[in-house]
């Protein structure tokens, strides 16, 4: 029975009951003709349930007192009274608000600069010159969250490369990393910096799906490079860009925990200190593992339903969606 595909979603054909008699009859045919390919799912399969799905069952603690050397089943229900602490929790909407403002902030500029410097890249008609710069910008990707972090401070300590500058034009060292209004600023051109490159691989590579008769019609239509830009181009790779973007809104509220913990220090924990590392001080510090689990899970519980509601609007907005 025929299929119809409209702007990514698929629409099931109405008029037969889902799973029915000889739908299923010829989904296992061709399960079993195929059998040779669906083997190769086995090994994801397995690695998805093992390390994703069944550590999800160590989320039971943040509902029990969970004592730690006995069974995450074996101690008392407690309910919701770990949630209900965080929420009443001095440092709640302290820490809440920013999380949301440093994950807002990188989404805004991290996310449209691998857009434009794929743009770019497929402008340059040298393609020695377009390799060069490619490979110059996935580098910064393989750098782990440590080096950079290590990179970090040499260029922002008082005798660094921008402090150097700063004397050199008249002005005075400023203690980047000391200072908690200059956190957020270090940290996004960190990640910008880090992860622009590696991000443009998705869209270089929509880039060359775009119908090259379409170009041609716009410039028989008299469109120079930027309205070819903006009406072949951009329309072309939409899909890909809507289903990066929900995705990212998805990990909003998950901010890079490593490098957070690796940056900040009791003086910029004004406005360094995210529900990540809070619950890292939480759990591991002080040993409060069901409470760091109830404020993790909260912190999961709002990427789902921002993903969701990023999804929904996506497809009434755009027809292009996740699911």
């Amino acid at each position: 029975m025929a299929q119809s595909v409209a702007a990514g979603r698929v629409q099931k054909p109405a008029g037969r009951a889902r799973g029915s008699g000889p739908d299923r009859k010829q989904k296992w045919k061709r399960i079993r003709k195929d059998w040779q390919l669906y083997t190769f799912l086995v090994i994801p399969v397995v690695y998805f349930l093992i390390f994703k799905y069944l550590p999800m069952v160590g989320n039971v603690i943040a509902f029990r007192k969970y004592v730690p050397a006995k069974s995450i089943f074996g101690v008392k229900w407690v309910g919701l009274k770990y949630f209900n602490m965080f929420i009443q929790d001095p440092s709640f909407w302290h820490i809440f608000l920013n999380t949301i403002t440093l994950s807002v902030e990188t989404l805004i500029f991290t996310f449209p600069a691998p857009i434009i410097l794929a743009l770019l890249l497929n402008e340059l008609r040298n393609l020695k010159f377009k390799s060069f710069v490619q490979t110059a910008s996935y580098l910064p990707h393989f750098v782990s969250t440590v080096m950079l972090v290590g990179i970090i401070f040499e260029f922002t300590a008082s005798s660094g490369p921008i402090n150097s500058l700063v004397k050199a034009m008249g002005g005075s060292a400023v203690s980047f990393m000391q200072d908690p209004k200059y956190f957020h600023s270090v940290y996004i051109i960190s990640r910008v910096w880090q992860s622009t490159g590696w991000g443009t691989i998705m869209y270089l590579a929509a880039l060359t799906a775009v119908n090259p008769d379409l170009y041609e019609a716009a410039r028989i239509d008299g469109a120079n490079r930027w309205k070819q830009t903006l009406h072949v181009t951009l329309p072309g790779i939409r899909p890909t860009i809507v289903t990066l973007l929900v995705l990212s809104i998805g990990s909003i509220m998950g901010v890079s925990f490593e490098q957070i913990i690796l940056m900040y220090n009791p003086s910029t924990y004004e406005t360094a200190d995210v529900i990540s590392s809070y619950v890292y001080r939480i759990g591991l510090t002080q040993n409060s593992y069901s409470y760091a689990a109830a404020i993790g899970l909260f912190e999961s519980i709002i990427g789902l339903i921002l993903v969701s509601l990023a999804n929904y609007l996506s497809r009434k907005l755009t027809d292009s969606s996740l699911w």
